[in-house]
């Protein structure tokens, strides 16, 4: 079954690659969606794909990069976007 979480990660997530982390990690495990960063520090996505592997893409994610540090994670469910085809980073 695909499913779609809203995300938003906290903690020092800017000026590190951690978007550029979230885009790869997510089409390496077959999720579609975006990610961008928010004026107040926060990392913001959405992403879709297999829910059997959404456990495995939130610990990822949440391990972060080399130069990354997610001191918070959280996320809501959201209505899939069936036409979407790919993960990009949003400016």
């Amino acid at each position: 079954m695909t499913v779609r979480y809203a995300g938003r990660a906290a903690g020092r997530v800017q000026g590190v690659g951690f978007r550029a982390f979230v885009e790869g990690v997510a089409r390496d495990m077959g999720f579609t969606g975006w990610v961008k960063n928010m004026p107040d520090g926060s990392v913001t996505m959405e992403v879709q794909g297999p829910e059997a592997e959404f456990p495995a893409l939130t610990a990822r994610i949440e391990a972060g990069n080399d130069w990354s540090q997610v001191t918070e994670l959280t996320w809501e469910p959201c209505s899939c976007v069936p036409e979407e085809k790919t993960f990009t980073i949003r400016r």
